[in-house]
């Protein structure tokens, strides 16, 4: 497989992420947001990034200066045609994502790759939007924050997706470095999935906002159970605010099985603006 040329719609984190990984394989992006001027603000988050590497020696100099010539902004109706891959990573919602779909549809080729960087809604659902043509070239990758550096990857295959194209994509990103892995098409695929309890049983065994208890908990998670970061430090990291979206999708995709249920506390949470570290305050303080 051979993917020279990919479009990243969607600039916010998960979007940036997907995109500068990329360009650090010698990749041409495409990064296309509709707020413009927001999708030049992530370009320089991603040549601020891919400098900061280049200072601590990851990369060369002339390394990044190919990625930042590789890295254009564009708008979505001036998509290149033969881009080999597509991959959406905008806002949780079902329809939007639909509506973007059809009209990705009417500006690419019958070779273009659409991808979503879906956390919980089944790929072939979203493959409904696309005419029975499209919908073997329509599959999920599903990245996870920071792209640069988490390895995994899941496919995920539609009832109509060609296999043979979830296979080679597999075996691309593996060899670029990346653990990619089949998975089902079921709410949540793997990851998100079991993680529902991971990060609902810490808050129903919280109850109420208690920093003691969070640090109490992640501390027992790290230190007894080998995880690298508790589940409170996680959804900080994560955003509050995206667990939480994450957690009601695959909550009613289930049709409200208790196990999946969003606690009281995130809501609460992401009504009062906390939504981890992005905004300096989530369930632990953060100077910057």
């Amino acid at each position: 497989m051979m993917i020279k040329k990919i479009a990243v719609v969607g600039a916010g984190t998960m979007g940036q992420g997907i995109a500068q990984w990329f360009l650090q394989q010698k990749i041409q992006v495409e990064l296309i947001d509709q707020n413009f001027d927001f999708s030049l603000k992530s370009a320089k988050t991603i040549e601020t990034n891919l400098e900061t590497l280049m200072t601590k020696g990851k990369l060369s100099a002339s390394d990044v200066e190919v990625m930042k010539s590789s890295l254009k902004v564009i708008k979505l109706e001036d998509i290149s045609v033969s881009t080999d891959l597509v991959i959406e990573a905008i806002i949780e919602d079902k329809k939007i994502k639909c509506d973007l779909f059809s009209k990705l549809e009417s500006l690419l080729n019958s070779k273009t790759i659409i991808a979503s960087n879906t956390s919980s809604f089944p790929i072939t659902e979203l493959a409904a939007s696309l005419s029975s043509e499209s919908r073997s070239r329509f599959l999920g990758l599903h990245f996870f924050n920071p792209a640069t550096l988490m390895k995994l990857v899941e496919v995920i295959s539609g009832t109509e997706t060609n296999k043979e194209l979830s296979y080679k994509l597999t075996e691309w990103f593996n060899s670029k470095g990346k653990v990619a892995c089949q998975c089902s098409d079921a709410p949540g695929f793997i990851v998100n999935r079991v993680a529902r309890n991971f990060y609902g049983e810490s808050l129903r065994a919280c109850g109420v906002y208690d920093e003691k208890r969070f640090f109490e908990i992640d501390s027992v998670m790290k230190n007894v159970g080998g995880f690298k970061m508790g589940p409170f430090e996680l959804m900080d990291l994560i955003g509050i605010d995206v667990n939480l979206s994450v957690t009601e999708s695959v909550y009613n995709a289930f049709f409200n099985e208790a196990r999946f249920k969003p606690h009281r506390l995130q809501k609460e949470m992401v009504s009062s603006g906390r939504l981890g570290r992005k905004t300096k305050r989530g369930f632990y303080q953060y100077e910057s």
